[in-house]
């Protein structure tokens, strides 16, 4: 591979934020509160780069706080909304934390992904803001090899129950909503949200987020930027790396347990069938998992993803009821100790291996 695989670390430890610089005891009452229920002491959750006198770096979760800790680096404290093992999409938010947003120099976070995030930055009047999407062109929701996948095995599932009756017709009306409930993260028309599982969007996401820390500190612009087009060359290598490793596959279809990885597909010209949508526990109805048995076959299946924190016990059954085999495939939301990897490039990279041993690639 051409990309190191290390993590890049300030040479300076970590504090886990700064000492209460900007709000005396009633921020650090906020802080501690924020350490409890948002913020761990490792891992993804409550950690700080740099000195602890940089900046500080409110982060939503994750993907954003990888980006907010390489780009800032010695110059920043950056500290994560989720703590590590916690559903990202499952975030609440007290007051005090709301109010601790207010007091950030710059929040680095994704519209849509988490409600709570989206309706606490409106109400915290934050003055920096770096929100992921508005540096990249999201993709349409239903676009590219999803939809016309569906549509093909839409047509083949008409042809094979052509007696026109009612229960046959609301069968098919039943797939629908199930297929638009497996690719859908907020409602009709909204868009995926894993825009960081596209290494190419992501870069482009890297290059905003600079720009924004510029913005917030100018006295060290110049160091972000190199940061920031460091960071999108490593994620360009990355996106080499898929593009080279997933040439010569047997088939472009995966099946995973959570609607997460539709921009990496969307990416490499694959096709994702997933079991369940947004919430990896959703329990698919037994037409969506007959349905997903005729994908496996027609399309030469033999491997049904799942995440290492969730959807394990749905997508074993599946595999089971097919005589498949389970992999992991993960959407990088967290670092937790059962991922396949420490930061985002060790993870995404895992991600390649186990594509190419499930899809063929030579």
């Amino acid at each position: 591979m051409s990309v190191m695989n290390a993590r890049r670390r300030p040479l300076i430890p970590r504090p886990r934020r700064r000492a209460a610089s900007r709000t005396a005891l009633a921020g650090a009452a906020a802080l501690g509160m924020l350490g409890l229920t948002a913020c761990g002491s490792g891992g993804t959750g409550g950690t700080g780069g740099g000195t602890g006198d940089g900046v500080n770096v409110v982060a939503s979760f994750y993907p954003m706080q990888f980006l907010a800790e390489e780009i800032g680096g010695e110059h920043v404290s950056v500290s994560s909304l989720v703590e590590p093992g916690v559903e990202p999409h499952d975030l609440e938010l007290s007051p005090r934390q709301t109010a601790e947003l207010g007091e950030a120099d710059l929040v680095v976070y994704l519209k849509g992904f988490q409600p709570a995030v989206d309706k606490a930055i409106e109400q915290s009047g934050v003055e920096n803001v770096a929100e992921a999407t508005s540096y990249t062109e999201p993709m349409e929701h239903g676009s590219g090899h999803r939809e016309e996948h569906g549509d093909e095995h839409a047509s083949e599932h008409e042809e094979g129950h052509g007696d026109g009756s009612h229960a046959e017709e609301g069968h098919g009306e039943e797939h629908a909503e199930e297929g638009h409930e497996g690719h859908d993260h907020g409602g009709e028309g909204a868009a995926d949200p894993h825009v960081w599982l596209d290494p190419v969007r992501y870069a482009e996401v890297a290059e905003g987020v600079g720009d924004a820390l510029a913005k917030a500190d100018p006295d060290h612009a110049d160091d972000y930027r190199k940061n920031a087009d460091a960071l999108a060359e490593k994620l360009q290598d990355l996106d080499a790396d898929f593009r080279e490793g997933l040439e010569n596959r047997r088939t472009d279809t995966f099946i995973t347990a959570h609607a997460a990885f539709g921009y990496l597909a969307d990416r490499y010209g694959l096709h994702e069938e997933s079991i369940a949508g947004l919430d990896p526990e959703s329990e698919p109805s037994g037409a969506r998992m007959k349905q997903l048995h005729r994908v496996a076959e027609e399309d030469d299946v033999d491997t049904v993803f799942f995440e290492a924190a969730a959807g394990e016990r749905t997508a074993k059954t599946l595999a089971d009821d097919l005589g498949l085999r389970t992999d992991v495939l993960d959407p990088v939301e967290g670092i937790t100790d059962a991922s396949p990897g420490d930061d985002y490039f060790e993870i995404m990279r895992a991600n390649l291996q186990a594509l190419r041993k499930a899809l063929g690639a030579r």
